[in-house]
């Protein structure tokens, strides 16, 4: 049996008396997704979002309005993250969406209570999901890394190894923000201009990736690898992540190790973690092989996982520069895609691999899928300006009369997305959002 089902909770039917959540393109009753906010003056606490409201899961778990595992899990997230919560695990996680989504319901007996522990998101700030121990990002979208390494290797683009192993690097937990951030550019070693040694100067190539993150729920013991057929059980929830790139200082330091300054500076999230629970409707088959595609290895493979490993969902990048915004312009969107195009490695394939040698993974931990682009002939689907401007060869035309290679200080970048299935309400996380701010003086 499916660890995640569909329940009442995902009724179309449903509605909420926060008038706000009916028809919301994000957070409408069906979503429910988890979060720590805080308003001016107040301790940090879990909350779920309803619409432009947030529900206060302090306040929640001291009404007595629950029982059980709800009220565990309600308690759970009253501290300043939500790896507490996490790591409970799912059983927990669904009794207090149940009891939540009948709470919020439009015939809810309990609205006047309720309402008194609404939290308008104007007024709150919002605050990292979990304390992240450790931030793993991958490789898993197959069109990005056929196109990034038609540059960086016009002989070898794809590396023989990348269709048997979901390939992943080791970011840095202590840079991951929330929106509200800005994203400082970054110094660093760059190729020099028809020179062979680098200089040390602010990166010029400064990029954005659209990509997931996958939040970690309950871990496992160092030593004990997490089978794939019980990958799941070990998942939280998903998140939009930007993995600002330095693609300057990416080209000279990436061999032999891989990714490094170039990638560490900064990396942004979504604050609102979709759950699990949510998504159950949007599972879709994982990314067929193509004919010639060597055979998975077994450790890898899964029948449950090949037909519900991928994710109906629809991903949206959109560029605003400081130029557009002083002339009332709206953003640009530069691409729009569907992850089930773009994953050539399931979530579940990459938390089964990185604990395969018997890694242990902890309640928080941050998983990125790398960057999510749609095939070549899916015109506008790419997932990075590397691509679309194929290395700042073709630059890219604002509505301001301005153009891009390359992002600029005041370019402000947007991530979206959109889970959505026939019969369904479509949910989101919310957006993914920051600024460039210029690069510290030295």
């Amino acid at each position: 049996m499916p660890v995640y089902e569909i329940d009442e909770t995902h009724a179309p039917a449903r509605t909420s008396f926060v008038a706000s959540a009916n028809g919301h393109r994000d957070f409408p009753i069906q979503n429910l997704p988890l979060g720590v906010f805080s308003r001016t003056g107040e301790a940090a606490r879990g909350g779920i979002a309803i619409g432009e409201q947030i529900l206060d899961l302090a306040a929640l778990a001291a009404s007595g309005l629950l029982t059980g595992e709800a009220q565990e899990a309600a308690q759970a997230a009253c501290a300043d993250s939500l790896n507490q919560l996490l790591a409970l695990g799912a059983s927990p996680r669904r009794a207090l969406r149940r009891a939540v989504s009948a709470l919020l319901a439009a015939d809810s007996p309990q609205e006047v209570r309720i309402a008194d522990m609404l939290v308008p998101m104007a007024q709150g700030t919002m605050h990292l999901p979990a304390r992240i121990g450790d931030y793993t990002d991958f490789y898993v979208g197959i069109h990005h890394a056929r196109t990034v390494g038609s540059l960086f290797r016009p002989d070898n683009p794809l590396l023989p190894n990348y269709r048997h192993v979901p390939i992943g690097y080791h970011g840095r937990a202590s840079t991951v923000r929330v929106p509200g951030a800005e994203v400082v550019r970054p110094r660093g070693q760059v190729p020099s201009p028809g020179g062979e040694a680098p200089v040390f100067a602010p990166s010029a190539r400064l990029d954005y990736e659209l990509e997931l993150g996958l939040w970690v729920g309950p871990g496992n013991d160092q030593g004990t690898p997490i089978p794939i057929a019980g990958a799941e059980a070990h998942m939280a929830g998903l998140t939009l992540l930007n993995d600002w790139s330095a693609r300057d200082m990416q080209a000279w330091e990436y061999q032999p190790l891989g990714p490094f300054l170039a990638k560490n500076f900064h990396t942004t999230v979504s604050p609102w973690l979709v759950t699990m629970e949510a998504l159950a409707p949007f599972r879709a088959p994982a990314m067929a092989r193509s004919e010639g595609d060597p055979a998975v290895l077994p450790y890898l493979v899964d029948a449950e996982d090949a037909l519900r490993g991928g994710l109906s969902l629809s991903l949206e990048v959109a560029l605003s520069s400081a130029a557009m915004r002083d002339k009332g312009l709206e953003p640009l969107v530069l691409s729009r895609g569907e992850a089930a195009q773009a994953m050539y490695w399931t979530l579940a394939q990459m938390l089964t691999h990185h604990a395969s040698n018997g890694c242990a993974m902890q309640p928080g931990d941050l998983l990125g899928t790398g960057t999510l682009s749609g095939p070549p002939e899916e015109k506008g689907a790419a997932g990075s300006l590397l691509e679309i401007t194929l290395g700042g060869k073709h630059p890219l035309a604002l509505p301001s009369g301005e153009t891009r290679r390359f992002l600029e200080d005041g370019d402000a970048v947007t991530l979206s997305g959109r889970l959505h299935a026939e019969g369904y309400v479509a949910i989101g996380f919310g957006p993914c959002s920051g600024t460039i701010a210029p690069a510290p003086a030295g």
